[in-house]
């Protein structure tokens, strides 16, 4: 009653956000090529900051179980409501959905336009279709398996054992899967947003050329969203002295 509404909001922003970047991007492709590099970077800075800053909140709620560090506001936004939480996945979705479209444009960049509309917009398609109907499915995997526990009863013999052990491992599997395709999630932000500036900055590229490709990737987007969170936090820090002595 509350996982598919959820998912089915965050896709339903997916596809608003890729119906306002396609005409913009083939704009900005044919007219002013020359702004897709810097809103790439601009995009891979976020994902960055955002991969960056999970990581901060885990560390710091880990920091706060083993009684290191007292409650902060970082670890009480994982209490935030439902509706923000939506609005921070489509906002997140519609930089990644940037990424991808700018990327799948330039492997048709050639084409005719016809083509590169279709092509582009065949794969952003697939991507939300594909993305969020896998996480439709696995966030059900425990009422499948729940499923199978019942059919189970009704049975005998090693049948019967087979669906419940089947069963058993799907319901507890669940919330370790959803764990690990958070952590998954988040170094994949860092990968894509860290991918940008090695791709698109020649010094960055060969200062970090001695590292395998996904682990330059991973490094530049690490180096980029603590930059980004350190100077932030600084920010921060020296707004609220100024408003603090107002």
């Amino acid at each position: 009653s509350r996982e598919l509404p959820v998912i089915w909001a965050i896709t339903k922003g997916s596809v608003v956000n890729k119906l306002i970047i396609l005409p913009i991007v083939f704009l900005l492709s044919s007219y002013l090529p020359d702004l897709i590099v810097p809103i790439l970077l601009g995009g891979g800075a976020y994902l960055s900051y955002e991969g960056v800053e999970k990581f901060f909140e885990w560390f710091s709620l880990h920091c706060v179980k083993e009684g290191v560090a007292d409650q902060s506001p970082t670890i009480a936004g994982n209490t935030q409501p439902e509706a923000t939480k939506i609005k921070s996945a489509i906002r997140t979705d519609f930089i990644l959905s940037i990424e991808i479209i700018v990327i799948s444009l330039e492997t048709v960049i050639d084409q005719v336009l016809p083509v590169q509309i279709m092509v582009v917009s065949f794969i952003a398609l697939l991507a939300t279709v594909g993305v969020y109907g896998f996480v439709a499915f696995l966030v059900r995997m425990d009422d499948v398996g729940l499923y199978l526990i019942k059919r189970s009863i009704q049975l005998k013999g090693l049948g019967a054992r087979s669906l419940r052990l089947t069963g058993d491992v799907l319901v507890a599997s669940l919330p370790k899967v959803i764990r690990l395709l958070a952590v998954i999630g988040t170094v994949a932000m860092l990968v894509v947003g860290g991918g940008m500036f090695v791709h698109n900055i020649d010094a960055v590229h060969y200062v970090l050329a001695f590292l395998p490709s996904l682990l330059a990737d991973l490094v530049s987007g690490l180096i980029v969203g603590s930059a980004l969170l350190i100077g932030l936090q600084i920010l921060q820090s020296l707004l609220n002295r100024r408003l603090s002595g107002i």
